[in-house]
């Protein structure tokens, strides 16, 4: 591990959690000693503590409760120097309705349908839906009966639902890091397990990170990091949800050498970062 210079700027990296988990939940484990590997000093905190603002740079990792808190929390990002990723990626992510913009630029989308409170659904009887609330992550694959449930409970705290049709295709699970494809998962039994996907189903995924930057204005080389549901194998692939916010990325499920290859891959997208914002660790020498 590199040891701190006096003389030398050590920009404060904060990997933000929230209340109830201000150090994650757990999957995120090494990515600590993975950037102090770098000379990059980072600990946790939650997002809505005070002194996360203070932070050179926030890396927003586990801040499970945006969702049920949006505008608090799109408020918090515009007083954050320097966000990952950047403020206006996550202001158009946050809403599931982003699907749409990524369809006008020719992204093969499975399409959905906002309910809001108080509205009906209108299910089929004979097969499972994709049902997940608009702000936020958490989408399920649901039988009409567990989606009416899922979908009441969401409504029950005063959000809107969407719901998308759903097939017995496979899902899959795409990691990027640094805007380039990294590793993936397949749903196995309702388990994530790692897996290499065909050519198809990363097509996909990197038409949908490229049109995901074209639509906020940043290079998709500026993405911290991305994961992408693709559902349809190679007959007819789709994106089923892009999450840009803060994307549980899987760690755990990898096997010990493809993980540390990959958090030492995250640790670098970080330098590079902090080079581009001018905040690197040797970007600025103490007078």
């Amino acid at each position: 591990m590199k040891l701190a210079r006096p003389d030398i700027f050590h920009p404060r990296v904060v990997l933000a959690g929230w209340a109830q988990q201000p150090a994650g939940d757990g999957d995120d484990a090494g990515l600590v000693a993975a950037l102090r590997h770098r000379g990059l000093h980072a600990r946790w905190l939650s997002w809505d503590d005070p002194e996360a603002s203070n932070a050179d740079l926030v890396i927003l990792r586990a801040t499970r409760d945006y969702a049920g808190r949006p505008d608090e929390f799109l408020a918090w990002t515009t007083r954050v120097p320097n966000l990952l990723n950047a403020r206006p990626v996550v202001a158009w992510n946050v809403d599931r309705r982003y699907l749409g913009d990524l369809a006008d630029r020719g992204v093969p989308t499975v399409p959905g349908k906002v309910y809001p409170p108080g509205a009906p659904l209108r299910l089929s009887r004979k097969a499972e839906v994709f049902v997940g609330p608009v702000v936020g992550t958490g989408t399920r694959r649901c039988t009409d009966r567990r989606a009416a449930e899922f979908a009441a409970e969401v409504h029950s705290t005063g959000h809107s639902v969407f719901v998308q049709p759903s097939s017995s295709a496979a899902e899959d699970v795409l990691i990027f890091l640094g805007g380039e494809p990294s590793y993936a998962f397949t749903r196995h039994s309702n388990t994530w397990r790692q897996a290499q996907p065909d050519f198809e189903i990363w097509d996909v995924g990197v038409a949908a990170l490229a049109a995901a930057a074209a639509q906020v204005g940043v290079d998709p080389g500026e993405l911290l990091y991305a994961r992408a549901h693709v559902i349809g194998g190679g007959r007819d692939p789709r994106l089923l949800e892009l999450q840009l916010v803060d994307p549980s990325l899987g760690w755990q499920w990898l096997d010990a050498d493809t993980r540390d290859l990959a958090q030492r891959d995250f640790a670098l997208c970080v330098e590079s970062a902090l080079q581009r914002m001018g905040l690197g660790p040797f970007s600025h020498r103490r007078p």
